[in-house]
C-alpha cells in the first residue's frame, strides 16, 4: 500500500521527469516542491516507490524515472485533471466552428488535437449507417460523364464522377435514372441505400431500355461507391512530425506501422473507450499486444444524432504529460460532440 506522502513524491517525479526529461533526485524535488520534509525523508519514500517497482534507476548514481507501472498509477490517482483555459476553450470553439463540412471538421479536430498535446492524433470518422440518405442528384457534366451527387443527413456530401462508354446521353435520360435511383435510396440510411442500389444492378437488364445497361451500371458502381465509402471504418491523422521527438527512438518503426495499419489503432481505441470514464489512458507495456509497448495512447469518444460511437485521440511516447494531455482530448472531445449534433 503506496501511503500518501509516497504517492505524493510519485506524482511529483512524474510531473519533474515530463518536464525536465531527465532522472529526478531526492534533492531536485524538495527544491522545487513544498513538502516540508528533509531530502533523506524523501528518499525514504523514493525507496518505498522503487520497491514496488513504481519508479526505476536507469543509471548507477542517477535519480529516478517513472516505470509503466509507476505513470499507471499516477494516472489513476490523479485527483483533479487541470481544466482548459477560457481562450484554450475560445479557440477549439472558434476553430471547429469554422468548419464547413464533416471532412473539414476531421481535419481540424486532428491538427487542432496535435497543437494541443505536441502529439500524434487521431480521430475516427462517424459510423454513418444510420446515416440517412438525405437527396440524390446526377448532372451531365460532359456527353459520357455524370457527377453523382449524394447529400446524407449528417450532412455529408459525397460526389463521384461516373465515365460512360462512348455515348450521348441526354438531359431527360440522366433525369429519369435520377428518379429511379432516388426513389430506391433516398430517405433510406445507408446500409439500407447500399443494399438498393446491389438489387438495381443485379435487375438492370429487366427495367433498362436495350442497349443502355452498360451505361446504367456505370452509374450505379459510382453511387454504390459513394455509399460504401460511408459504411467503411475512415480515420484523420495529424502530427506525425511530432515522432522526432525524444521518446521513440527504439521503437519509432513499430509505431510507424502502427499508424499506416489503421485498423490496429481503431482495436485499441476501441478497446479503451469501453473504459467507464470518459477519458482513458493505455500505457506502455499495456500497449504490447498491439506492437506499441514503448507509446502511451488517451483516447475518448464522441456520438453524434445517427452515428454510433466514435474515438480520437492522441499517441505518444510514454514519457507524456497526461495531466493536460487528459484535459485537451475529453475538451476537443466535447466540442466535436455538440458540433456534429448541431449539424444533424
Amino acid at each position: 500500500m503506496v501511503s500518501e506522502r509516497s504517492l505524493a513524491v510519485l506524482h511529483a517525479i512524474v510531473s519533474d521527469y515530463v518536464s525536465l526529461n531527465e532522472p529526478v533526485g531526492s534533492k531536485g524535488i524538495v527544491d522545487r516542491h513544498s513538502f516540508g520534509v528533509s531530502a533523506a525523508t524523501i528518499r525514504n519514500d523514493m525507496a518505498s516507490l522503487e520497491e514496488d517497482e513504481l519508479i526505476a534507476q536507469p543509471h548507477t548514481s542517477s535519480g529516478r524515472v517513472p516505470t509503466d507501472k509507476g505513470y499507471r498509477l499516477y494516472v489513476d490517482t490523479l485527483a483533479k485533471i487541470r481544466p482548459l483555459s477560457a481562450a484554450q476553450r475560445s479557440a477549439i470553439e472558434r476553430f471547429l466552428g469554422e468548419s464547413v463540412d464533416l471532412d473539414d471538421a476531421m481535419s481540424r479536430t486532428v491538427r487542432l488535437l496535435s497543437q494541443l498535446t505536441n502529439q500524434v492524433a487521431v480521430a475516427q470518422y462517424p459510423s454513418l449507417r444510420r446515416t440517412v440518405v438525405r437527396h440524390l442528384d446526377l448532372v451531365a457534366v460532359a456527353e459520357d460523364r455524370i457527377l453523382c451527387v449524394l447529400i446524407l443527413g449528417s450532412g455529408v456530401v459525397e460526389q463521384q464522377m461516373a465515365r460512360l462508354p462512348a455515348a450521348r446521353v441526354s438531359e431527360a435520360w440522366v433525369q429519369g435514372l435520377r428518379e429511379r435511383i432516388a426513389a430506391a435510396v433516398v430517405g433510406r440510411d445507408v446500409d439500407a441505400a447500399a443494399a438498393e442500389v446491389v438489387k438495381l444492378e443485379t435487375s438492370v437488364s429487366d427495367w433498362a431500355p436495350p442497349g443502355e445497361g452498360e451505361l446504367v451500371s456505370c452509374v450505379l458502381e459510382a453511387v454504390s461507391t459513394q455509399l460504401q465509402a460511408n459504411r467503411s471504418d475512415r480515420i484523420a491523422i495529424a502530427g506525425a512530425a511530432n515522432l522526432s521527438r525524444p521518446g521513440f527512438e527504439g521503437s519509432l518503426p513499430l509505431v510507424l506501422e502502427a499508424i499506416e495499419e489503421q485498423v490496429t489503432l481503431l482495436r485499441l481505441f476501441d478497446e479503451l473507450v469501453q473504459d467507464e470514464r470518459d477519458v482513458a489512458a493505455s500505457i506502455g507495456r499495456e500497449n504490447e499486444a498491439y506492437g506499441l509497448s514503448e507509446a502511451s495512447v488517451i483516447a475518448s469518444s464522441y456520438e453524434a444524432e445517427g452515428t454510433s460511437v466514435s474515438r480520437l485521440g492522441v499517441l505518444g511516447p510514454v514519457r507524456m504529460d497526461y495531466a493536460s494531455n487528459i484535459a485537451s482530448v475529453r475538451a476537443v472531445a466535447r466540442y466535436l460532440n455538440r458540433l456534429l449534433g448541431e449539424d444533424q
